[in-house]
């Protein structure tokens, strides 16, 4: 089982091989020594500000915090930082309910602290990348106010409808059965205007209405705002929820028909979204931004302004983001392939090759591939892995082409946080109960970020952190493994290092599957310069390969670059291709080349 990127001219035996071998995969590309664009090989860093440093004693992260870390970013090599929603908000879902898309939400700081952040970065190289929140607004937005007041130019911003009157009962009732995120209906009466409102997050997440060029305009002013202000690009949330069907001719919407997947009829899960996500009118918004982009690089110059969109769509209108042959799209749709694939499937070589295939096999010709294994979405990437494997999933993102995501604390290895219910803040858990939170919750993985051993894990000098620490912060934490002769930190360090300065990584083919039960090989090559081959064992039992199963044309040794932590084998050795005997859990990044110095 294996995939391989070939040259073009290997497309025809490349069709015979997959009707041969249905599980293999093929797909194209040009090795190519031009030099590339600051972001298609990135290092992307996601800062949960409000739990990445605290500089006030407050007890929750802020902008002066992160600006005192940046270092700490430029040491591990980061490109560039994204960070979660820095707006005015009433924090209802911690920054995602804007209620001024214009300012700073006072607890993370003013508009000066983030021109100080800008300017400090600008002085390390490190490029800042904004969260941009299009779908909805805070309900405590002026721009909602007025609508509800349908003041004049406001009247159309929001998603408004007078909802269905039951013929029996004389009630009225929403106008379609549509489900929000946080569990119940995604329409909310408003009693002032007397209509529904639409609202596909928390009730106080009002949707936007992109059918009203009013709307579209303020979002793009939105962007070049924070364009003016130095930031590097943006990170689009949620797009796919951002268009929803028409109404029909009589100016009803239709209704979701149900998923058959829960009996949980509060959860979105229970109906299919069809009518309320992926809608085609979404692509041709992102092209917009795109525009908004490339016209601001155009007329102020400096580096590309960079559009990144968040999606967990299927793969054909994923690729749709990026652009077509007229038209220049997202530079990166976020790939979370090797996190939901995995989530189904389970954590096994086979669903890693599946996950990189359905991207790989998808990606548009001359696009850019990424991959992300966590956020502030998810559980914590070494909790869902398994702690085994967390060298082994950040060594898989930095040697498959293209640009990687790393979720902050992911380069320490740290775990979900334990959160009771009396601590927890998520709204996604709130609006259930004591029973079920657990199935909903985002907070395990927001808990404050480790960085020494001592009071609150050098986080915060507050008496209480917004969120509590988790429990392993005393061993997992950025002064302790700095400390260590090896850790994840030294490892991740040493990934990123790596990347940088190998060619193959940063130009060359891939080559990829899956030898034996449970081993996931990559091959990265390039005319000219030794090899780079990733080699790690899902199993949860020591095995021995044989990587010629994988590729004849490697040579009879390969020298050790990088090991995983629970790994006895020792940089610079030589391992035969032959008998490579790996421990549960072990991966390693290895060279063809008899030496062990990074090519």
């Amino acid at each position: 089982m294996q995939g391989t990127r070939l040259d073009l001219f290997g497309l025809l035996a490349c069709g015979l091989l997959i009707l041969a071998h249905p599980s293999w995969s093929c797909e194209t590309t040009t090795s190519t020594t031009v030099t590339k664009d600051w972001w298609e090989n990135a290092q992307f860093y996601q800062i949960y500000p409000r739990s990445f440093m605290d500089s006030d004693g407050d007890g929750i992260g802020d902008l002066n915090g992160i600006t005192s870390k940046l270092e700490y970013l430029k040491d591990l090599g980061v490109t560039a930082a994204w960070l979660s929603p820095i707006f005015t908000s009433p924090m209802v879902d911690f920054g995602y309910d804007i209620s001024d898309f214009f300012d700073i939400q006072p607890e993370y700081g003013t508009l000066d602290d983030f021109r100080a952040l800008i300017k400090r970065a600008n002085e390390l190289d490190l490029k800042i990348i904004l969260d941009f929140v299009p779908n909805h607004s805070s309900d405590e937005n002026s721009w909602f106010v007025k609508s509800v007041n349908r003041e004049k130019g406001y009247e159309d911003y929001y998603v408004w409808h007078d909802g269905k009157v039951n013929s029996t009962t004389g009630d009225r009732e929403p106008p379609s059965n549509w489900l929000q995120a946080f569990r119940g209906s995604a329409w909310e009466w408003n009693e002032k205007r007397q209509q529904y409102y639409l609202h596909q997050f928390a009730v106080q997440q009002a949707d936007l209405n992109y059918r009203n060029p009013l709307v579209v305009e303020q979002m793009k002013r939105v962007l070049r705002y924070w364009l003016d202000l130095g930031v590097a690009g943006f990170r689009c949330d949620a797009v796919p929820v951002l268009f929803e069907i028409e109404p029909d001719a009589d100016g009803q919407y239709a209704d979701e028909e149900l998923s058959g997947l829960t009996d949980d009829v509060d959860d979105r899960k229970y109906l299919k979204s069809d009518l309320i996500e992926n809608r085609p009118e979404t692509i041709d918004m992102a092209y917009q931004w795109r525009v908004v982009m490339d016209d601001y690089q155009r007329i102020h110059g400096g580096d590309t302004r960079v559009l990144l969109i968040e999606t967990y769509a299927p793969p054909a209108y994923t690729m749709q983001f990026y652009g077509n042959r007229s038209t220049a799209g997202a530079h990166l749709p976020f790939n979370f392939n090797l996190i939901t694939v995995l989530a189904s499937d389970g954590v096994s070589a086979g669903s890693i090759k599946t996950a990189v295939d359905n991207w790989l096999d998808n990606l548009p010709a001359g696009r850019t591939a990424n991959w992300v294994i966590g956020n502030h979405d998810q559980r914590r990437a070494a909790s869902r892995y398994g702690t085994a494997n967390a060298d082994a999933m950040n060594m898989l993102v930095m040697v498959l082409p293209g640009a990687s995501v790393t979720y902050q604390g992911e380069e320490l290895g740290m775990t979900d946080g334990e959160i009771s219910w009396e601590d927890t803040q998520d709204p996604a858990a709130c609006n259930s109960n004591s029973d079920i939170y657990e199935q909903f919750t985002r907070d395990p993985s927001r808990t404050p970020f480790q960085w020494t051993s001592g009071t609150n894990a050098g986080f915060s000098t507050a008496s209480k952190t917004w969120l509590p620490l988790a429990a392993d912060y005393q061993t997992l934490n950025v002064e302790t493994e700095a400390a260590a002769q090896r850790s994840h930190l030294k490892i991740y360090k040493a990934l990123v290092e790596l990347r940088k300065s190998s060619l193959p990584l940063q130009n060359g083919s891939t080559k990829y599957g899956v030898v034996g039960e449970n081993v996931f090989v990559v091959k990265r090559y390039i005319s000219g310069s030794a090899s780079i081959i990733y080699v790690a064992n899902f199993a949860s039992k020591g095995v021995t390969v044989d990587l010629y199963e994988f590729d004849k044309t490697l040579p009879t040794h390969l020298t050790l670059l990088i090991r995983s932590l629970q790994s006895s084998k020792a940089e610079g050795s030589q391992f035969e291709v032959t008998g490579l005997s790996l421990a549960a859990g072990e991966a390693l990044v290895l060279s063809s080349s008899s030496s062990s110095r990074f090519d």
